[in-house]
């Protein structure tokens, strides 16, 4: 049976996987948040795996504040890069492959047609900053490993623009939303589906691109959320001048996937 350590656990991606975890009968799941493995702690990572003795290090801990990231620079980086050392060192140690989630903000968002694996990364925000150094660290150091980058990740689960759109119509009659920002929005269950097709079907290790197949405006994805809860509130698009945010965010982050 294959044994998989997971650490984030209790985030967004981390939920949806343990919901689905009952469908993976040869799997035996470590499922840890971060109150049980703080990844940042390299002492306790080290601890952990010692006593859990995984195949695989699931890596869903994040630091996913984009704006904040802009004022919490040092805490962005400890847990997107130097706590991804750690688990580094400690998959080197005891003979894990790692698998980790990053990001399509790794790219400026200048191009205009897919970023594909093999574009180079240009962040222009420190969240996409530090997940590239995490990134790095991974390149550098291991040879077992599958870095995975998506995009506009939303689930039932955690902090993300679907379940946000859904709390402002609770309240508001109209909302207005970035029209000049592409990418692809994924849903988080299928992410972890995918994470597990990797290692159950030992696929090659590297970087891998995955997101949903609809191409869309944060706009056109409010809509799209507005009508599948048949939920009437007025919509108004609006361009990334009006909507002051902390952090810069790519015009065009859509990640090219090899089917």
């Amino acid at each position: 049976m294959v044994r998989i350590l997971v650490t984030g656990a209790g985030g967004q991606s981390g939920q949806c996987l343990q919901s689905i975890s009952q469908e993976y009968k040869e799997v035996e799941f470590v499922f840890m948040n971060s109150t049980e493995l703080d990844i940042t702690d390299e002492v306790r990572v080290n601890e952990v795996f010692s006593k859990e003795h995984p195949d695989y290090c699931l890596n869903l801990a994040a630091y996913t504040a984009v704006d904040k990231a802009e004022d919490e620079v040092d805490l962005a980086y400890k847990v997107n890069a130097e706590a991804v050392l750690y688990l580094v060192k400690s998959c080197q140690k005891y003979n894990v492959t790692l698998v980790h989630i990053s990001t399509d903000f790794v790219f400026d968002g200048e191009k205009n047609t897919p970023y594909m694996v093999s574009d180079v990364p240009n962040p222009i925000n420190v969240y996409g900053a530090s997940k590239l150094k995490g990134e790095e660290y991974i390149k550098a150091s291991l040879e077992k490993y599958y870095i995975v980058r998506t995009s506009w990740v939303y689930s039932d689960y955690g902090h993300n623009f679907k379940k946000t759109m859904l709390r402002l119509a609770e309240t508001r009659d109209e909302v207005s939303v970035v029209c000049d920002q592409v990418g692809c929005p994924t849903d988080a269950v299928e992410l972890v589906k995918y994470l597990l097709f990797l290692m159950q079907e030992k696929q090659e290790y590297g970087v891998y691109h995955y997101r949903g197949n609809v191409v869309c405006s944060w706009y056109e994805f409010a809509l799209s959320i507005f009508k599948e809860n048949n939920i009437n509130i007025k919509v108004n698009p609006i361009g990334t001048e009006e909507y002051p945010s902390r952090a810069r965010r790519p015009k065009y982050s859509v990640l090219g996937v090899i089917k």
